[in-house]
């Protein structure tokens, strides 16, 4: 980000963090597959879930960025993409304020969504807020006791996708929640291989992840069984007559994180991971949108 001036847009925009965002869309996009296959897709109810799902990732990474520099988690060592705060680009009064907006934006999408899907979604909303802001900021950020996979792999899992086949169905479906551990468990290995990388100085700053607990063995292993989980998931909806044939598509999408998976496992100098990072949410929103094509068929 050398050539991104402080205060400008493309300051703003690196804040964003966009390269995190089919994390959030690819449950969205899951979730209203299955809304079409069972005869209920909504485009309104659909676009405003996805609108806000992308507003709640970005404010939480303008919020982790905040928080994370608070706490003096993010140094000049930092290993992964340079953070706007830490950077200089914008000042922390201003990252704070970016995350404030992107919330407030989601609650008045939410808003639409609460009236049409009552209070099950006001729930999951403010829920989903709380547990973003909670995560690196509070007086007690799970992200820093190793909470953090846990909470990922809800949210971005069974909750983003049932949530979503919900809004536009007016019911909760167990095929829901079963797709939504496919989305949840990649949207999870997002979190780990950012965790693996940092591993070191995560543990001087005393931010006590999943990766700094277990250690960097433990979570090549914890990614192998996310991807594994995502690549089973699909078929088990198939054999159980839950959904089309053509959900195995979702399947085909684990075959982008196989130069992650590679990179996980033989890395040597940690910013490597930073590609596979990058290929991991792509996988995710790959797996995602290959699901919802699926149950077309």
């Amino acid at each position: 980000m050398a050539s991104v001036t402080p205060g400008s847009a493309g300051a703003w925009i690196a804040g964003a963090r966009l390269r995190t965002l089919p994390a959030a869309a690819g449950p969205v996009l899951a979730g209203g597959g299955l809304a079409w296959k069972d005869g209920g897709f909504a485009v309104a109810p659909f676009l405003a879930a996805l609108g806000a799902a992308l507003l709640i990732q970005i404010g939480t990474n303008f919020a982790n960025d905040y928080s994370d520099f608070a706490r003096g988690a993010d140094t000049a060592d930092r290993l992964g993409t340079p953070r706007v705060t830490q950077a200089g680009l914008l000042t922390a009064a201003a990252v704070r304020r970016g995350a404030a907006v992107s919330f407030a934006l989601a609650v008045a999408v939410g808003v639409y969504l609460a009236i049409v899907g009552g209070w099950p979604i006001v729930w999951i909303g403010v829920g989903s807020i709380l547990l973003a802001v909670c995560y690196t900021g509070g007086p007690w950020p799970y992200g820093y006791h190793g909470l953090g996979d846990l909470a990922v792999l809800i949210l971005f899992g069974p909750i983003a996708v049932a949530g979503t086949h919900y809004v536009q169905l007016s019911r909760w479906a167990p095929e829901a929640l079963l797709a939504g551990l496919g989305a949840g468990a990649l949207a999870t290995a997002i979190l780990v291989v950012n965790n693996l990388r940092d591993i070191t100085t995560d543990a001087a700053a005393g931010k006590r992840t999943l990766a700094v607990r277990i250690g960097p063995s433990a979570t090549r292993v914890q990614y192998s069984l996310l991807v594994a989980v995502a690549a089973v998931v699909p078929p088990v909806g198939v054999l159980a007559g839950w959904w089309p044939a053509g959900t195995l598509l979702a399947s085909g999408a684990t075959l982008f994180a196989a130069a992650p998976l590679r990179v996980v496992w033989t890395y040597e100098d940690p910013r490597t991971l930073n590609a596979a990072l990058a290929a991991t949410a792509r996988t995710t929103g790959a797996w995602g949108l290959l699901f919802a094509v699926g149950c077309l068929w």
